[in-house]
């Protein structure tokens, strides 16, 4: 894997840009440079609702059917979330009806210091990993475990997720609103202005609680 993308030199700040963004923004000024395809069908939720936002750099998975267990249960899933690193985000997905998820899963990643899990396919101990600090988007849940029903297939390959692309690499972006993905080929050019952005619609907010109109904000601001 090679080393993430960086703005004039320095490492982006993850923490920072979780903090202070959301998909919104970042879906924005996607729009603004003519990637208008990069947000994820609905569809994907997170186990907890308000818990912020969450964002890393994609680890790729792909899940797919099997019809009996491997020679080393669960072998491709332990050495994915062993090679994870500080800053990862777990994109995986898996049209079969078994979780490919749980919550030890999540412990095992958290630990590792990973930032979250978009599962485009089921997971399960739901209420297990809504007490974690590690947040989860999944597209619904089902106690049946994997094992002799579905195993990672490949890693750090690309895939799609609900409808876009995704790279080992590229940016992660999900919140309550949905997931946005960036390509890493762009990311240098999208964070200083989604941080801008972020900035200006802070200003435009506050203007409007203090009674400005709508049409004066946008014609000062153009942000809606």
């Amino acid at each position: 894997m090679t080393d993430h993308p960086t703005v004039d030199g320095a490492a982006i700040d993850l923490d920072r840009l979780a903090g202070t963004t959301y998909t919104a923004v970042f879906s924005d000024v996607c729009d603004s440079l003519g990637l208008r395809d990069q947000t994820c069908a609905p569809g994907l939720t997170p186990v907890v609702t308000g818990g912020g936002t969450a964002l890393g750099w994609a680890r790729t998975a792909r899940s797919v059917a099997v019809s009996g267990p491997p020679p080393r249960p669960y072998g491709a899933e332990i050495d994915f979330i062993d090679s994870l690193r500080p800053g990862d985000l777990v994109v995986a997905t898996c049209d079969e009806p078994a979780a490919l998820w749980g919550e030890l899963f999540s412990t095992a990643a958290l630990g590792r210091g990973a930032r979250g899990a978009v599962i485009d396919g089921l997971i399960r101990d739901r209420d297990k990993i809504a007490t974690m600090p590690f947040p989860v988007f999944a597209r619904g849940y089902r106690p049946t475990d994997s094992l002799a029903r579905v195993a990672i297939s490949g890693t750090d390959e690309p895939i799609t997720v609900a409808g876009v692309p995704a790279r080992t690499g590229d940016l992660v972006v999900a919140d309550s609103d949905g997931i946005v993905v960036v390509p890493r080929d762009v990311v240098a050019e999208v964070v200083p202005r989604v941080l801008e952005k972020a900035t200006t619609e802070d200003k435009a907010r506050g203007l409007l609680l203090e009674g400005g109109l709508l049409a004066d904000v946008w014609e000062r601001f153009r942000v809606l």
